[in-house]
């Protein structure tokens, strides 16, 4: 059961303003990887569903974060049915990215009140998102649809719309900066992230820090 409803979920995405997306095949590893980004300030992260037997080493995660890292809201991504979501809700899913838009997902979502992001690439999938209760949409890709002029250009007329971006951020202040002023919720970072150095040296302290310069230029460019 989720230990985080979809309002709380919410407020941590706002609050937040990044979502760290990872996956790795090795239990130890993701472990660390969550503790950096938890250290850091981070309070919401997306697990990918993209290996073999992923949902049981989410499993075994999302047990270890409800106790030893108990403000994360630990959601899983790449979510393409109902059914695979139910499976991660089982398993104890505080919230449900999906990269397009599946009303089954959402009305299983809804159902049991978990939150759920759908990837969205227009306006038309944008409101039919809202429509079914989302509450956050994905822009996806986010730079090849359009980049932060899409966001602008949606907010003028829909600006109750609240937007995650994947694709396309950098963790730098001028990427950050164009895609807030755009304006996006939340933004999603990978390997621009949980950079190749931090996994092949398993230098954690470094992601830590990656982490907590990402949150405080966030928080610049949001003022």
């Amino acid at each position: 059961m989720a230990r985080f409803n979809r309002i709380q979920v919410a407020q941590k995405i706002f609050d937040t303003g990044l979502m760290p997306i990872f996956y790795h095949p090795d239990l130890e590893t993701a472990k660390s990887i969550v503790k950096a980004c938890y250290e850091g300030g981070v309070r919401v992260m997306e697990y990918t569903n993209r290996g073999d037997f992923a949902h049981e080493l989410y499993s075994e995660l999302n047990k270890y974060i409800a106790k030893e890292l108990p403000e994360m809201a630990f959601g899983v991504g790449t979510i393409m049915d109902a059914p695979t979501a139910a499976l991660f809700i089982q398993l104890g899913a505080n919230f449900i990215v999906s990269p397009a838009l599946h009303s089954d997902t959402a009305l299983l979502c809804n159902r049991r009140k978990i939150s759920w992001i759908p990837g969205c690439g227009s306006v038309t999938e944008i409101s039919k998102a809202e429509e079914l209760g989302a509450e956050f949409v994905k822009v996806f890709p986010a730079q090849s649809v359009g980049g932060p002029d899409f966001v602008k250009s949606v907010k003028a007329p829909m600006p109750w719309t609240n937007f995650v971006i994947t694709g396309g951020v950098d963790a730098t202040e001028e990427s950050l900066k164009k895609w807030f002023d755009a304006g996006a919720s939340c933004v999603g970072m990978g390997s621009n992230l949980i950079t190749s150095d931090v996994l092949k040296n398993k230098d954690y302290a470094l992601l830590q820090k990656n982490v907590e310069s990402t949150l405080a230029l966030i928080r610049k460019v949001k003022k």
